[in-house]
């Protein structure tokens, strides 16, 4: 958002809902977020099951004039079902049973985690950039010059991705944690192992699990395992504890779902933690 807005972010009043580094699927809003949802000019969210609640906010918007992107909506057929792949722990999605059967009966659950492909970023920004537009008209060439930037450094950091890929001597990934980088995998043609899905709620896995996967370590080769942020990756410590080597190490890819505006005060954006995760994604290739 920032860098669509460029030099007229001073004159927009951005607020972060997920400011204290809860995980998206864990976040209800407070109050104080619903009064801010409802008078403000654009609001925007990822959608799916983990924004169940939003339906509910927008009905009670002060605003009635606001624009609201919902970024599965905007990315329609390019977005994903969750997925479940041989060796994961096929455990209940967000934590609650009676929601997962409930799903079954509406429809596929869907991959939330869209903002993990540098692709579908570049799609999301002009979506955002045509609401800017109507907004703000006076500034409207301004935030179209922005995007064009903008998309010039994604689709630049997008081919390093695939060169990074094309020159790896390994094209499988193994997560000892949950796996929200369904997007950014199927961009490239990479393969993975994970202990959960994305969504999923659970934090043990089987020994059948911690096996399959320690299995899979040793038949690729894989040097690495996987974590996200904040994981206490005592799971990636007992897989690598259960491979015949046992000395691989253990890298963090940053899926974005706990960063707070300290982090955003502090430099990080959506740029560098990608460019940050290419450097990872490199070494666990190697």
């Amino acid at each position: 958002m920032r860098e669509i807005l460029g030099d007229n972010a001073g004159n927009a009043d951005l607020t972060m809902l997920l400011d204290n580094g809860v995980d998206l699927h864990s976040y209800q809003p407070t109050a104080q977020d619903i009064l801010k949802i409802s008078t403000c000019d654009l609001f925007i969210y990822v959608g799916g099951e983990s924004d169940g609640w939003v339906s509910d906010a927008l009905q009670e918007a002060a605003n009635k004039d606001m624009k609201v992107i919902d970024l599965l909506d905007v990315l329609d057929d390019a977005i994903k079902e969750e997925e479940i792949v041989e060796g994961m722990e096929a455990g209940e999605e967000h934590g609650d049973g009676e929601d997962e059967e409930h799903e079954e009966e509406e429809g596929p659950e869907y991959d939330e985690h869209v903002w993990l492909s540098l692709r579908n970023a570049k799609v999301l920004c002009e979506a955002i950039t045509n609401a800017l537009t109507e907004i703000d008209p006076d500034h409207a060439a301004d935030y179209r010059s922005n995007l064009t930037s903008y998309g010039e450094k994604l689709d630049a950091l997008d081919a390093a991705y695939q060169s990074a890929v094309d020159s790896a001597s390994r094209k499988t990934l193994l997560f000892g944690d949950r796996f929200p980088f369904r997007y950014l995998v199927d961009d490239y043609g990479l393969s993975y192992y994970a202990a959960f899905a994305g969504c999923s709620a659970e934090t043990e896995a089987s020994f059948r699990t911690i096996t399959f996967l320690a299995d899979k370590a040793d038949e690729f080769g894989l040097t690495s395992v996987l974590t996200i942020e904040s994981s206490d990756q005592k799971i990636a410590q007992t897989i690598i504890q259960n491979t015949k080597e046992k000395n691989q190490n253990i890298l963090t890819l940053n899926s974005m779902q706990s960063v707070t505006s300290n982090d955003v005060a502090a430099g990080s954006g959506y740029l560098s933690i990608m460019e940050s995760n290419l450097d990872v994604l490199k070494e666990a290739l190697q």
